[in-house]
């Protein structure tokens, strides 16, 4: 079954655009969501971390949060053998 994906980032975010290529490098589904232009998804991501976050990216799988881009970390919640 594959997991449910929601990558939360902006448009200038060089570390977003990084994940989400390799993302699709591996030929994982996602959906994004650009916190600047979509007040929604900035309070959905806001509610999912108690109010506070750091910055971009978010990426959410099935409901486990990752801050940054860890390649390690998305490997092993995807399944991914190479980063």
């Amino acid at each position: 079954m594959d997991k449910k994906v929601i990558v939360y980032s902006t448009s200038w975010c060089g570390f977003c655009s990084a994940e989400k290529d390799w993302l699709e490098h591996n030929g994982v589904k996602f959906e994004d969501k650009d916190i600047e232009e979509d007040s929604a998804a900035r309070e959905e991501l806001l509610a999912k971390m108690n109010g506070e976050f750091r910055g971009v990216p978010v990426t959410d799988i099935d409901g486990e949060i990752v801050l940054g881009f860890d390649r390690a970390k998305l490997s092993k919640l995807l399944d991914i053998k190479r980063f």
